[in-house]
């Protein structure tokens, strides 16, 4: 099979993010019997080696320019160019990233290939990428979304939670745009890909005429090894990129609202944010007695192995979390939000016990405290938490799955 792969995220290495480890794995997955060519965008980020390094996995690697960001030399200018991508957005029904980020350059690439007949199939790597698929493909070529997150579900979370950034503009957003564009690119494809079954409900009102097929996320059991021993102790950690604002949210929620109550039984205890890019709001908790902001480090297992309990107090945000499988891979008893725990059963009537579930600071307090003072605990949630990841949340078992998705005759 002839994968046109498209991915804006240049997914190499795929450590910076849940997007990137998630189209990286996947590719390397169907190279191993498929001719694989990726089409993707470089970033100031992206080093020299890491490309050529990326190139190992793939048949083809195609790399093309980001356009650059708008140079207003004055208020005015920018007020003016802001106001102007603003309406281009609400007429296209297109988020202002999207359009961005749109290459004239892959357009041509792209309507080549499916021109001259050289792909079986166009995947495309979060839905992001779908501005480069014509509804008339799919009359030639299988046409593939991957959708990582629901970009409507995301905004519409951070709202609720008080979590957003910019929230009169996310609320014109929302309003004015994202729902219109998740039901626009919807109905081009050929076939439509979620993680979770909360995404696969959302999806189905778009799109009750096709089977929408529910992919969760993997992971590399080799990278991610299970621990040797329960190192006990007050240690918590949280991992992830703390530039991302969902992450930048549940850190300053648990540190704030959870550590200070946690501490007032167990004043030895820790917190430590593991993660590259920490913003300054997540670099001022460091202020607070216990917390630990590392910045990018050599090896999260690490991180996770020398800590007793991972937390996930994720308030926002939509999707299989990656933190999370990574944390039980790596035996670290779990204690996540709902948000945290999504698409994963972890405790559920007549089945093991996997994680502790937790969204309010007296509910984090009660369920850490059951593991620090439990140690049969922890080493339960520890073997049953790796086992759930061994059997069901593997990057081959996502990978055959997803192959069978491109595989489908559909025109």
């Amino acid at each position: 099979m002839r994968i046109l792969m498209l991915s804006s995220t240049f997914p190499y290495p795929p450590s910076r993010g849940g997007t990137e480890i998630r189209t990286f794995n996947l590719l390397k997955y169907l190279q191993q019997n498929h001719s694989v060519t990726l089409i993707t965008q470089n970033h100031k980020d992206v080093s020299s080696a890491e490309v050529e390094e990326l190139r190992k996995y793939v048949s083809e690697l195609i790399v093309f320019p980001i356009p650059p960001e708008p140079q207003e030399k004055n208020a005015i200018a920018r007020l003016v160019g802001k106001s102007v991508r603003f309406l281009e957005s609400v007429l296209k029904a297109t988020p202002p990233n999207v359009l961005h980020r749109y290459s004239p350059q892959i357009q041509a690439f792209v309507d080549d290939y499916v021109r001259l007949n050289k792909c079986d199939v166009i995947t495309c790597e979060h839905s992001v990428n779908e501005i480069y698929i014509k509804p008339e493909f799919r009359h030639s070529v299988n046409t593939v979304v991957d959708v990582h997150s629901s970009v409507y579900g995301w905004i519409r979370g951070h709202l609720e939670m008080g979590a957003a950034q910019n929230p009169l503009r996310d609320r014109l957003y929302l309003s004015l745009v994202l729902k219109r564009y998740e039901q626009r690119y919807c109905n081009k494809f050929s076939n439509i890909v979620v993680t979770t079954q909360d995404d696969r409900q959302e999806f189905l009102k778009l799109r009750p005429d096709i089977e929408i097929e529910v992919i969760p996320n993997g992971v590399d059991l080799e990278l991610f090894p299970y621990r040797q021993q329960d190192p006990g102790g007050y240690k918590l950690v949280f991992v992830g990129a703390m530039d991302a604002s969902h992450n930048v949210d549940a850190a300053r929620f648990f540190a704030v609202e959870v550590l200070p109550k946690l501490q007032e039984y167990y004043p030895e205890t820790t917190f430590s944010i593991v993660g590259a890019r920490p913003t300054p709001e997540v670099l001022d908790l460091q202020k607070l007695p216990g917390v630990v902001v590392t910045g990018r480090v050599p090896s999260m297992v690490e991180y996770l192995h020398q800590s007793s309990v991972c937390v996930v107090p994720l308030r926002t945000g939509f999707g299989i979390k990656n933190k999370t499988l990574e944390a039980m891979a790596a035996g670290v008893p779990i204690v996540a939000s709902d948000r945290g725990l999504e698409g994963l059963a972890v405790d559920i009537p007549n089945k093991p016990l996997r994680a502790f579930r937790a969204n309010t600071p007296a509910e984090y307090v009660t369920a850490i405290s059951e593991l620090f003072n439990h140690p049969h605990l922890r080493s339960q949630l520890s073997l049953n938490g790796r086992q759930l990841v061994e059997s069901e949340f593997t990057w081959d078992i996502a990978g055959k799955l997803y192959e069978q998705v491109l595989l489908k005759k559909t025109f």
